[in-house]
């Protein structure tokens, strides 16, 4: 899928996507190719943690909303410095207010939540090696997941079927917008 941007009737659309859902829901692997797809940078929100952050999960504690103020507001940052060039960036986003902070920094920024059941994400999860982010946190993210409201601009997609199919969703269902 050779496209370089989204276009629309009367203007081109410069991506501001957010890549959200939980942990194992495959935000990085999709966002990555969504990215390509549309020409623009990726980045994964979980390299703007904070050393102290990254403790806290490697050591299988949940951050609270203190420690991810500071974060939220580096990534509405990268969002906003991106905003005439695009840009796809994987981050849980996990609350109603988390996406509210990074819309304050840019109100454009279109939400793709990748949903899963929880089974599927367990079994990715276990399956994964190397992550900062252990298994065991899957059920507090999944706890705190808030689904994207009405007014909310974004959309759901299921994370049943392979990367290319899922990109080829988004960008169908972003063209439409």
């Amino acid at each position: 899928m050779p496209h370089a941007e989204v276009t629309h009737a009367r203007q081109k659309y410069v991506p501001l996507i957010c890549v959200m859902g939980v942990s194992a829901a495959g935000k990085s692997t999709v966002g990555i190719a969504l990215a390509e797809t549309l020409g623009v940078p990726f980045v994964d929100a979980d390299s703007l943690h904070s050393d102290a952050n990254r403790t806290k999960m490697n050591a299988g504690t949940p951050l609270t909303d203190d420690d991810r103020w500071p974060w939220l507001d580096t990534v509405g940052g990268r969002f906003e410095d991106s905003a005439y060039t695009g840009l796809v960036m994987a981050c849980s986003a996990l609350r109603r207010v988390y996406r509210d902070r990074i819309r304050a920094a840019v109100p454009g920024v279109v939400f793709v939540h990748l949903h899963g059941s929880p089974e599927l994400l367990r079994e990715r999860a276990g399956a994964r090696a190397d992550h900062f982010m252990p298994a065991s946190l899957l059920d507090s993210q999944l706890a705190t997941l808030e689904p994207l409201d009405d007014d909310e601009a974004g959309f759901v997609v299921n994370v049943d079927r392979g990367p290319d199919e899922l990109v080829r969703e988004i960008v169908e269902r972003l063209s439409a917008r």
